[in-house]
């Protein structure tokens, strides 16, 4: 009899349920992975709220014999049960990028494989790893260090992320630099900053425990919305600025981004709004603005050095909100999608 496991399974709008399903078969070049952290991101609870608009969108799932429901988790690592690749070995801890491309179109070639014309992702196209196994393939694992805890791993592909928009905002040493949003993709863009450039970095956000914890990883000063001096901090930072960053996905901050931009500056916008967004084209084109946005990340060149962040800073510290059974996941899931959470959640399958 095929060996059974549990799995968070999801099918449509707050309908996400556990469920017993077949630890999958690892196939030529794939892994099997026994998960021992597994998390959700802004994206699993917008589909957990109003999808699914993302996912499911490839598979046949095998126990519900029609298109549709999948195991979800794209931010997941585990310890190596079976390999069909000789890169790793029975008993290997590993943190899994998700994203599989397939290295021969124009853009992995380029070496931009998060545009891979064949891209997908696990958890969010073919089944996750929010479950107590999932089979991936190898070209998306990275050893972890054994200095490095599976609480602080848990967290290294969402700062990839992060580390990969860092990348893409093209911040120089000695830049100003304005970041706007100081929540879970915030804080990891920031730590990537950090990670690549020596930078005046100014974090915006409502005061309170978000900004707190942006100073604490580093940011040079913060700025809360809600302060009476805001506005006039605001005017006195316009036109000064090379760069700004746009990861609250807020309406109009787009918009508010060009505007304080030095002309010939740069916006990187991270945030995705929930509705169609007006831009000034004028400022756009007589100021000169470069406007550039950010998609996941770049497996082998951005999950190595989010461990190497992990592992060299107290950033697990700072943005860990707590391990949960996965039991918890639909309840945690609506806590998410209601703003009630300002870190990362892991669950931890075998509870």
């Amino acid at each position: 009899m095929t060996e059974q496991m549990q799995a968070a399974v999801y099918y449509g709008a707050h309908d996400v349920r556990l469920e017993r399903v077949d630890v999958p078969e690892p196939g030529a070049g794939e892994v099997l992975i026994k998960v021992t952290r597994s998390g959700v991101c802004g994206t699993d609870a917008s589909e957990w709220k109003a999808g699914p608009k993302i996912f499911p969108v490839e598979q046949t799932h095998p126990h519900s014999g029609h298109h549709g429901p999948l195991i979800l988790g794209h931010e997941f690592i585990g310890e190596v049960v079976r390999s069909e690749d000789p890169r790793f070995s029975i008993g290997e801890r590993v943190a899994s990028g998700a994203g599989v491309s397939c290295g021969e179109c124009d853009r992995c070639r380029e070496g931009r494989t998060n545009l891979c014309e064949r891209y997908r992702t696990y958890g969010l196209n073919v089944d996750g790893g929010m479950a107590q196994y999932v089979a991936v393939a190898a070209d998306t694992l990275v050893g972890i260090p054994d200095r490095l805890d599976d609480d602080a791993a848990g967290l290294s592909q969402p700062l990839a992320v992060g580390l990969h928009a860092a990348r893409r905002a093209g911040v120089k040493p000695g830049d100003r630099v304005l970041l706007i949003g100081a929540g879970a993709i915030g804080t990891f863009v920031l730590a990537g900053l950090k990670h690549l450039v020596d930078a005046d970095i100014t974090v915006v956000d409502f005061g309170g425990s978000r900004l707190e914890r942006a100073s604490r990883v580093g940011a040079s000063r913060v700025i809360a919305v809600d302060d009476e001096s805001f506005e006039g901090e605001m005017a006195a930072l316009r036109g000064s600025l090379d760069v700004v960053i746009e990861a609250s996905g807020a309406p109009g901050q787009l918009n508010r981004a060009i505007g304080l931009t030095r002309d010939g500056g740069a916006v990187l916008q991270v945030g995705l709004p929930t509705t169609a967004q007006e831009v000034d084209i004028h400022q756009l084109v007589f100021r000169e603005i470069t406007i550039r946005t950010t998609l996941a990340h770049v497996c082998a060149a951005d999950m190595p050095e989010s461990l190497t962040i992990l592992g060299t800073t107290k950033l697990a510290d700072e943005l860990l909100d707590s391990v949960r059974p996965l039991r918890e996941l639909p309840d945690q899931l609506e806590r998410l999608a209601t703003g009630r959470i300002e870190g990362k959640v892991l669950f931890d399958p075998a509870r």
